[in-house]
């Protein structure tokens, strides 16, 4: 696969207020050699200025002014950074209840996920929460980092219960890929560079793991779903007869003289060539974005999904899934709402809450009938339009949908669908 595409690593972060979650993508950014000289200079002139005698890492990320005052993290920040081995793109997002959206905004797309603890507090509930949403969110790959280390002299003892506490918290989830990390995000020991302090550790640094983790199998490179978003047809003298379908690739992996089916309608054709940008290619795979010529003229719209012919997703109207509810007005039955799954757009009425989960101890509240702000709840619906969907644990985008208010147009709802 070419390198373009695997060398990308996504990954969101999460901790509590003052878990230094902030310095931490800061010295992430300045080790790395991400930020310009006159930058620094200015974070260590304002740092000065605020009386400190180190200097404030996190004046780097905190990018909205009311963050910056208060010294928390309100809303989802993407920072952007490069070594010589991968790209990352960083969703910085918010630890507080109240920003739980905003988490599962900044997750939904990540392929790791880094829950920091405060080596003096240990696991909070926060902490927890942040673990259970990113397995919810099937993130493949989870990191801890037990920050902080410096203010408990690199005690291995703290940095021992710590991890066995969380490890033994993870059995209960989804976490397929686990590690503990001891580190000081503020001296910088075990973020890019061994630390010295604690020669009882021997892991990987953070970044070291961060660089190495490997993500290329993550994807569902077997079932192939090609969401349609476009149809190309330039109508010109030069490309008369030019007629492509371009979308991104959501699963599989699509090769010239594919035997396909167009859904919802069933009718079948071969994949007749691939194009990205100007050139043809001889296989696309996720996340690309690509068109695809088939060699019959099928009919074909938005919408629609090209997917393999003895593979294809089933169409379902009765949709079962789990929604993590992102405003004031409060989720409730017969409420009817539009919804939009990959390139397919449609209406849902909600047929019945099952129960509300509690991120913190996962209990499951079946008594509750309705859903509030930022709580997360298992929700049955029937759409207008069949959704042509997998579970969510089998292929994060056509296994997730968002749910808007047709007054206003406003995202009110993440959904992930159960199998």
């Amino acid at each position: 696969m070419s390198a373009t595409n695997m060398d990308l690593l996504r990954f969101a972060t999460a901790g509590s207020v003052d878990d230094g979650k902030s310095t931490l993508i800061g010295r992430l950014l300045l080790d790395s050699k991400s930020i310009f000289e006159d930058q620094l200079e200015a974070v260590e002139a304002t740092s000065e200025a605020k009386g400190y005698d180190y200097t404030d890492l996190a004046l780097l990320t905190d990018g909205l002014r009311s963050e910056r005052e208060q010294g928390i993290t309100i809303d989802v920040a993407y920072r952007y950074f490069a070594t010589p081995n991968r790209k990352f793109i960083i969703a910085d997002t918010p630890g507080h209840v109240q920003y739980t959206r905003n988490m599962v905004t900044g997750a939904s797309t990540a392929d790791l996920g880094l829950v920091l603890v405060d080596a003096r507090q240990g696991l909070t509930e926060q902490s927890r929460r942040h673990a259970v949403i990113l397995s919810l969110l099937r993130v493949p790959h989870l990191v801890l980092a037990v920050n902080k280390m410096d203010l408990v002299d690199f005690d291995q003892q703290v940095y021992e219960n710590i991890y066995r506490e969380f490890t033994q918290f993870a059995t209960k989830l989804n976490v397929p890929d686990l590690e503990v990390i001891p580190i000081s995000a503020l001296q910088g020991d075990n973020v890019v560079t061994r630390s010295e302090n604690m020669p009882w550790y021997s892991g990987p640094t953070l970044m070291h793991h961060l660089e190495h983790v490997h993500v290329a199998s993550d994807r569902d490179l077997i079932d192939a779903r090609f969401p349609v978003q476009y149809v190309i047809r330039p109508k010109s003298d030069e490309f008369h007869d030019y007629r492509g379908y371009a979308g991104q690739v959501a699963g599989g992996v699509l090769k010239p003289g594919d035997e396909v089916v167009v859904l919802p309608s069933g009718m079948t054709s071969k994949i007749a060539r691939i194009d990205l940008f100007d050139k043809e290619i001889t296989e696309a795979f996720p996340p690309m974005s690509v068109t695809v010529h088939l060699e019959d003229d099928v009919d074909v719209s938005r919408g629609d999904m090209i997917a393999r012919v003895k593979n294809a997703p089933a169409p379902s109207q009765d949709i079962d899934a789990m929604i993590c509810w992102m405003t004031t007005t409060p989720l409730q039955p017969r409420q009817k709402l539009a919804i939009k799954h990959t390139t397919r757009t449609g209406r849902a009425l909600v047929k019945d809450i099952q129960y509300r989960l509690d991120v913190n101890t996962l209990h499951r509240d079946q008594a509750t009938n309705e859903l509030g702000v930022n709580e997360i709840g298992r929700v049955t619906l029937r759409t207008t339009v069949p959704l042509l969907c997998d579970p969510y644990s089998k292929n994060r985008t056509t296994g997730s949908f968002i749910l808007i208010d047709e007054a206003t147009g406003v995202t009110v709802g993440a959904g992930m669908i159960n199998g």
